[in-house]
């Protein structure tokens, strides 16, 4: 449309929630969730010393911090700060999606980058239903919980519900392909998050990149060895 002998164009639609932002968020919440889950990691290995101990963790957890926390305390703050950054990692990593397809400009990675980068969508996908099967599994007890799974009262029985859990074939194959997709999907990521909170030099990534995949190999390794061990009667 030509106005007073110029071409008009309308303007660009600003963004409420930028993509910078979005990303911003992402990485906070990305490298939040990573804590917990090499922590968590840590709180499997347990189980290699003996279920009383693994017991005598799970117990700790619920009694932390008494009686300046209540019971549980320490618990429920932890679920509901991962419970938001999950939300806000979810919905953020659905707004980057969608305006990267939209923008056919952006020029897709190849190679080995590439193929990660292609993976984080269905890793992703992959992570959040099993958030939702594991919570059901073994913190709630209901619809996929082992027959023998055992609330805890004045006893604690967190190792006794998770090897009764892996022991099922479905259920310990069903783990091996959630944490080789957790592997994946914090190789990368772990790499973006650092992108995004700007440290961008060649020199820094490359040891951020071997970070992120020292972590991630860890954790598969780490927790792998728990579900094997617990699905073969080792522990």
């Amino acid at each position: 449309m030509t106005v007073y002998g110029r071409v008009w164009q309308p303007r660009k639609k600003t963004q409420i929630f930028p993509t910078w932002a979005a990303k911003l968020a992402m990485s906070i919440t990305g490298l939040v969730m990573l804590a917990f889950v090499f922590v968590h990691m840590l709180g499997n290995l347990k189980i290699f010393a003996s279920h009383e101990d693994y017991n005598s963790y799970s117990k700790w957890l619920r009694e932390a911090f008494t009686p300046l926390l209540p019971y549980e305390g320490l618990l429920w703050i932890a679920r509901v700060v991962l419970g938001a950054c999950l939300l806000i990692h979810v919905l953020c990593a659905l707004l980057v999606w969608k305006r990267s397809r939209a923008n056919t400009a952006n020029a897709r990675p190849r190679g080995l980058s590439g193929y990660f980068a292609k993976m984080m969508l269905p890793t992703g996908i992959v992570l959040l239903v099993f958030v939702f099967v594991h919570i059901l599994d073994l913190t709630v007890g209901a619809l996929v919980q082992p027959a023998s799974f055992q609330h805890p009262d004045e006893q604690f029985y967190a190792a006794a519900n998770m090897i009764a859990s892996l022991d099922r074939p479905v259920m310990a194959v069903f783990y091996l392909i959630v944490l080789l997709a957790l592997a994946i999907h914090l190789a990368h990521g772990f790499e973006l998050a650092i992108n995004d909170l700007g440290i961008t030099s060649s020199s820094w990534r490359k040891w951020m990149r071997a970070i992120g995949i020292l972590l991630a190999i860890l954790i598969l390794v780490g927790d792998a060895a728990v579900v094997l061990s617990a699905n073969l009667g080792a522990v």
